[in-house]
């Protein structure tokens, strides 16, 4: 799983739980789970962010995953990049959503 489907996957998470808290009428609760709706927005924010490790580590496993050809390593650093900044993009999204 890439950084971007994680990102997806917890911002699909935290609107589920949003959802979820429409549902109910006690407001302890509802607070609790709005809560930690925003937590789950922030840690998909933290993860979309990037770094050179990350970004390195998720060119390697695109070569590893198309076969390990020679001459490629651009092309996979590119694309590696380019996931970090569509999870980063959504991750934004999400919270500028809830401001």
């Amino acid at each position: 799983m890439d950084q971007r489907q994680i990102v997806v996957h917890l911002l699909a998470k935290a609107n589920r739980y949003r959802d979820l808290a429409r549902c109910i009428s006690d407001s302890g609760t509802v607070r609790e789970i709005l809560e930690l709706t925003e937590e789950l927005k922030q840690r998909a924010r933290i993860l979309a962010k990037p770094n050179e490790d990350q970004i390195r580590k998720r060119a390697r496993e695109l070569w590893e995953h198309n076969g390990r050809p020679t001459g490629k390593d651009e092309e996979f650093w590119l694309q590696a990049e380019r996931e970090f900044r569509e999870a980063e993009s959504l991750a934004k999204q999400a919270l500028e959503e809830t401001e």
